[in-house]
């Protein structure tokens, strides 16, 4: 039984064997969902209102057909058998199983989980795992927070669960769940409930073990099932064979199985049905569960009595190998894999980092783990079970037309309760701060969207769940290409095979790109709502109420970005193959096209560069011929600033007939030699390395004046998604006697375009700013030292583009620190966060930020592409200016493993 030391190399030992396939550490871990109910999946409804269909009410008797969902779960990595915690306070209502939270029609900003709980640790390999949830000891407040809510309006605050009263004078349980392996498939569970109240009060424990309902659905299979065993549930499931739950409670056992006469009013096919726990310890119904001691679901039942200030634990393994001794090493274990944490976390903490900075890294990275998610969906069958017939797409049933689709993996979310589902950009910057901790888990995340079960046939990556069809921002290759890089930098090896197999997929995708998204065959594109929400003066998404179609800066700029990393890619392929030198030559020349066109002057004066107002905008064309510039100042303007990159060391002594050929090509075309004459920097740097941008110096500085003013992008937590220029001069354009606006909204929006819940009027975004960052520091690695600009704008104070980049990091990275008082501006006015012991070191990672105060709004935990702070915040604290202007790409990796820079 392996129970390893505690150095930091105890970790990596058993990442290297779950890489190399010689032991399944990676087999168990936190797949669990945090809600499956109110999703696509399932959504069997009619009129594909998924949240009304499925509700938090039904989900304690209705059985699931995709997946599952639990507290602080954990299940196996096809989600056969889970493990997750149930709690009642003797008060409640309900047993409470899973989240409570409210739906999109509820909450006056969209769906909003209303509990308090954190990933507090995590290892890549889920050797050690810790959660804490915060149970109130009173009633909880299920009724008052949805009525609260549903009274309150879109420019009101949300009723939050601290504002209930309900956790007043401390009368709650902090419930920590820690998990330990002591082998891949040795589960060890230590619960321990801390009364935090001034009473003694009575707590019910039951730790349940289930499996997914996979048995009545499409026939055929097994059912498997739970019995009792002595001092143990026995679980025999035909794929995983035989598990056993040690315990020392009393299990209750009863089917996962729907209660039709509760949900439907129709007849019950066996007494024993999902919520049959619930109504056996909360509703006294002894009938409930199977005096047979078997079935399908079943809780180990504690009921602890904690005195005031006091505590209680209990103790549970959930292995593959019966023991006759299941206790006595437990303790040993337990403190081993938490000193092996301990140790992982500190090594990857480079010098100088102080310890809050520590802390924030460690619980943003342990976020990132625990928001890892078994998802299943095999779209044919689930169109088939719509009556829908996969080759002739219906499109009143959403995602008719990827019936190709089969999901069936582990994936990273960008939150387990608000969006339990996989976003392909989200996606793909999450796998930056995962390959800080996890390099093979992010190239799997990375190639999964790729392969020929994901890809559409046609090329299209899929978006996310409600519409697999609708078009992300194309930042997976600069993703591929940062995961490469860094496990280049950080191990020595050069993994090609990855890189190459991303850019066949890739050029695939590119291509479609071309093909769909080019309405006019001029280079400049139409992206659609490119994940950017509500951030324009229409929806992208939809027809325009104009007619005619945007020529959009962002989607533009995006395509730039996306020809500049994979002529990276190519270039980086034909050191071993140059057959990638003719690819290289054909995106540079599709990027200097895309360059030419983002700088042109239009046949009617409506380029997508204002010169007089030195910023880029998306260009409404009409259907009559006519034009204008849609003049909102917002990310999609500075999104031309993200695409710049540095190509290649050197490559005019490595791949000569590559930089002759782009000459060539830029002597044999007027517009794009007068682009570059007038717009672009030619001249490489002294070790040969290109610089791609798509406007020079002139317009570098004009843009940077807007961004780096405090008066309009530049806030207090770093860059805004709109300026605030428009708070007091909001933009509106008429049209059909109907006015269309945008302003600036630095909280919550006051728009229910795509849900109400996420707003980009104004507050920051972690994605887009790190897409800056990265840009920011590419420029000053051509630029040099030398180049400096006025940061904040009128403050009078110069830096270099390295020093700007600094800058905007530290401002991210302060949302998550506390002032002198104790406060994180991530916490907002809860001063709970900044005074309590119990309260006070624990951070929360929200979707997006207020654009003044740095309070989170959004989906509280959405730890995914927020995780990002980590790898910036470590960036910084292992790469100085001097070795990034050398590098151009130096990447991240632990103090003592940086090499030589790339050339």
């Amino acid at each position: 039984m392996a129970t390893g030391s505690g150095a930091p190399d105890a970790e990596r030992r058993r990442l290297a064997e779950a890489d190399a396939g010689t032991a399944p550490w990676r087999r168990w871990g936190p797949y669990l969902s945090e809600r499956q109910w109110g999703t696509v999946r399932e959504d069997y409804s009619p009129d594909g209102e998924a949240w009304s269909y499925f509700t938090h009410d039904q989900a304690r008797s209705r059985a699931y057909r995709w997946g599952e969902d639990g507290i602080a779960g954990v299940s196996d990595d096809k989600q056969r058998l889970c493990f997750a915690l149930a709690l009642w306070n003797g008060r409640d209502p309900i047993l409470k199983e899973r989240m409570f939270g409210l739906t999109n029609a509820e909450g006056n900003h969209g769906e909003d989980v209303k509990e308090y709980y954190f990933y507090v640790d995590n290892t890549p390999t889920h050797s050690y795992m810790k959660y804490l949830y915060k149970y109130p000891q009173g009633e909880f407040p299920y009724g008052d927070l949805v009525a609260t809510n549903e009274g309150r309006g879109r420019r009101d605050f949300e009723y939050e669960l601290l504002d209930t009263g309900v956790f007043d004078e401390d009368r709650y349980f902090d419930v920590v769940v820690e998990y330990a392996k002591a082998g891949p498939e040795d589960l060890l569970v230590e619960i321990t409930a801390h009364n935090r109240g001034p009473d003694e009060s009575v707590l019910h424990l039951l730790p349940t073990l289930w499996f997914r309902h996979t048995w009545s659905w499409a026939g055929g299979t097994a059912v498997p099932a739970l019995r009792a065993a002595d001092g143990a549930v026995r679980a025999d499931h035909e794929e995983l064979g035989p598990r056993w739950l040690y315990h020392q409670g009393e299990p209750l056992f009863t089917g996962n199985e729907t209660n039709n006469e509760r949900v439907f009013g129709s007849p019950n096919t066996t007494p024993y049905v999902k919520d049959g726990i619930d109504r056996y310890v909360v509703h006294g119904e002894s009938a409930a569960v199977n005096p047979e001691r078997t079935g399908t679901k079943a809780a180990v039942h504690h009921v602890l009595t904690v005195p005031g200030g006091g505590s209680a634990t209990i103790r549970l393994r959930l292995t593959g190998t019966e023991l006759t001794d299941p206790w006595g090493e437990f303790g040993a274990v337990l403190d081993t894999r938490r000193t092996e944490a301990d140790a992982f976390y500190a090594a990857l903490a480079p010098d100088g980092m102080g310890e809050e900075e520590r802390r924030m890294v460690r619980q943003a990275l342990a976020g990132m783990l625990w928001s890892k998610q078994y998802y299943y969906l095999d779209v044919e069958r689930w169109l088939a079970e719509h009556g829908v017939d996969p080759l002739s797409a219906d499109p009143r049933i959403r995602n008719s037309s990827w019936y190709h689709m089969v999901n069936d993996e582990v994936m990273s979310m960008p939150d387990t309760w608000e969006y339990p589902w996989f976003a392909a950009w989200d996606l793909a910057f999450h796998t930056l701060p995962l390959a800080m901790v996890d390099i093979g888990f992010a190239k799997g995340q990375l190639d999964l969207l790729l392969r020929r079960l994901y890809l559409h046939p046609n090329g299209q990556i899929p978006a996310y769940e409600w519409n697999f069809g609708d078009v992300n921002p194309p930042v997976h290759a600069w993703a591929v290409l940062f995961v490469y890089e860094l496990e280049k930098h950080r191990t020595g090896k050069a993994d090609r095979a990855f890189l190459e197999n991303a850019f066949q997929k890739l050029m695939k995708n590119f291509t479609w790109w071309l093909n769909r998204k080019d309405v006019d065959g001029n280079n400049v594109f139409q992206g659609g709502f490119l994940g950017l929400d509500n951030i324009g003066v229409f929806d992208r998404s939809a027809p325009l109420p104009t007619g005619g179609h945007l020529d959009q800066a962002d989607g533009t700029a995006w395509m730039a970005l996306y020809c500049q990393n994979l002529l990276d890619i190519a270039i980086e392929l034909a050191v071993d193959n140059p057959v990638y030198v003719e690819q290289a030559q054909m995106l540079f020349e599709h990027f200097a096209w895309i360059a030419v066109a983002m700088n042109r002057i239009g046949r009617d004066n409506a380029s997508l560069w204002d010169e007089e107002d030195g910023f880029f905008y998306d260009v409404l064309r009409l259907p009559d011929g006519s034009a204008t510039r849609l003049k909102v100042r917002s990310l999609v303007g500075l999104i031309p600033l993200a695409a710049t990159s540095i190509i290649g060391g050197r490559t005019d002594q490595r791949f000569p007939q590559l930089v002759e050929g782009a000459k060539e090509f830029i002597r044999r075309h007027p517009a794009v030699e007068a682009f570059v004459t007038q717009h672009a920097t030619a001249d490489p740097t002294a070790d040969g390395r290109y610089l791609f941008a798509l406007f020079g110096e002139d317009r570098l500085r004009r843009i940077l004046a807007r961004m780096l003013d405090e008066k309009e992008f530049l806030g207090p937590h770093g860059i805004r998604s709109l300026s605030r220029h428009h708070a007091d001069h909001p933009y509106s354009f008429e049209v059909g006697g109907r006015t269309y606006g945008v302003g600036y909204l630095p909280a919550e929006s006051d728009s229910g375009m795509f849900g109400g819940n996420s707003n980009w009027r104004g507050p920051v975004w972690f994605p887009m700013n790190i897409l800056l960052i990265r840009a920011l520091l590419n420029l000053h690695g051509y630029h040099g030292p030398e180049f400096t600009v006025e940061c904040p704008t009128g403050s009078g104070r110069q830096l270099n583009l390295y020093e700007v980049a600094r800058e905007i990091s530290d401002r991210l990275t302060s949302t998550f620190l506390p002032d002198t008082d104790g406060h994180r501006p991530v916490h907002g006015a809860q001063s709970v966060f900044a005074k309590d012991p119990h309260w006070k070191d624990l951070i929360l990672f929200y979707e997006y930020f207020h654009g003044d105060n740095g309070a989170g709004l959004g989906a509280s935990h959405q730890t995914g592409w927020t995780g990002l702070v980590a790898a910036t915040v470590t960036l910084f604290h292992t790469i100085g200016a001097d070795e990034w202007q050398q590098g151009g790409r130096e990447s991240l990796r632990p103090p003592g493993e940086r090499e030589e820079p790339l050339s």
